[in-house]
């Protein structure tokens, strides 16, 4: 009888110790874990999978359509960049680093849309960290010389605005004039072109051109393509596979010490961006669920990280590229803790990243509004 107390106090003790750890998965493996090794509600966990495939994106598989459709009222939108049609609804449930749930085709690459300026976002971080930047709140002028910030208010501009999206930047680039994306469509195109330049900083406006301005003012800065800095300082480093791609247009080349370099787009509003697998979607979140630590080494600081999912003045629910769920919000999440954050792309691509649950969610192709209960559903069966 005494051994089998032992026994089962050492099973206990075993099962505590690989709920606490963190685990960080190698390239080409992942280790998956049984809920019940965490004392997770296999039920809820399976009635949310089957809510997130029951209502999944009843859009066209062809994301051309949906791309044109989607941003139907800009005058001028076309696609510019690659586009791929995508897969049916996937993703992952991560617990300490370990596979717990899955659904789907996870291995699928597909693009991503607007969780493209997550990489974004960290590709800035490692820009600082590189002394590439002194400080997010130095005014981008000071390092881009050319016509890109021209201008009384364009000079003022500064890292922290263009990722915050409160920048306000004005002018065109890649054929696109800042005022084309996601118009008022309570004016008409003749007051989209006559509206006065807001000050920096003074007011947040989501835009994809901005980013863009974002993502060529860092090539001029790395003076390399980004998706190779993304690669070498961070896809390698959790182990990525080799199967993502990050895209831009097939008019945003620009000359970097006499090669001609490709300027990424932040999104695939108007085609291009990520694309990629959900797999590698996870490693990403679970970097930094880890505050950028990946198995003892330093990818991204944690104080870029705290700085990055720090509520913007021009917008309590936005950081530094990455969403917060905050309660006064119009897109808060009832009955979800408000430190969840999350990178959310068009058609219902996310990375949720759940700090106190040691939890990271990737979700492909979500319905209209059901991403806060799915998530909701994912907290109730960690905390029974």
């Amino acid at each position: 009888m005494k051994q089998y107390i032992l026994l089962l106090a050492f099973l206990i003790n075993t099962i505590s110790l690989i709920s606490q750890e963190n685990y960080f998965p190698p390239k080409g493996s992942w280790e998956v874990k049984a809920l019940s090794v965490f004392g997770i509600n296999n039920e809820i966990i399976n009635d949310a999978i089957k809510y997130a495939e029951n209502n999944q994106n009843d859009g066209d598989f062809d994301l051309r359509v949906e791309i044109l459709k989607g941003f139907s009222s800009e005058p001028y939108h076309e696609i510019l960049g690659p586009t791929k049609k995508r897969g049916a609804s996937n993703g992952l449930i991560i617990k300490n680093g370990y596979i717990i749930a899955s659904w789907g085709d996870t291995d699928r690459v597909d693009m991503t849309f607007s969780v493209t300026k997550s990489y974004l976002s960290a590709i800035t971080g490692i820009a600082i960290d590189k002394g590439l930047i002194q400080s997010e709140k130095d005014r981008v002028s000071s390092y881009i010389w050319d016509k890109t910030f021209d201008g009384n208010k364009n000079q003022k501009i500064t890292w922290e605005q263009l990722l915050n999206q409160s920048s306000n930047w004005a002018g065109n680039l890649w054929e696109i004039n800042d005022w084309e994306d996601r118009p008022d469509k309570r004016l008409n195109i003749d007051e989209w072109r006559s509206q006065e330049q807001k000050e920096p900083g003074s007011y947040y406006k989501y835009n994809d051109v901005r980013v863009n301005v974002l993502a060529y003012s860092l090539l001029h800065v790395f003076r390399e393509s980004l998706p190779k800095v993304l690669q070498q300082n961070i896809m390698n480093q959790i182990g990525a596979s080799d199967s993502w791609r990050w895209y831009g247009y097939e008019n945003s080349w620009t000359n970097i010490d006499g090669h001609m370099i490709q300027s990424v787009s932040g999104g695939g509003h108007n085609g291009g961006g990520v694309f990629i697998n959900s797999l590698d979607h996870a490693r990403f979140g679970l970097l930094y669920l880890n505050n950028g630590n990946w198995n003892g080494k330093t990818i991204l600081t944690k104080e870029w990280i705290d700085k990055s999912i720090t509520p913007s003045p021009s917008n309590l629910e936005y950081g530094y590229m990455w969403w917060l769920n905050k309660r006064n919000g119009e897109d808060y999440w009832k009955g979800v803790p408000e430190n969840v954050y999350y990178g959310a792309g068009f058609g219902g691509n996310y990375i949720v990243v759940i700090p106190e649950n040691k939890i990271v969610i990737v979700a492909r192709w979500m319905g209209r509004g059901t991403i806060g209960k799915f998530v909701k559903m994912i907290i109730e069966a960690d905390s029974n």
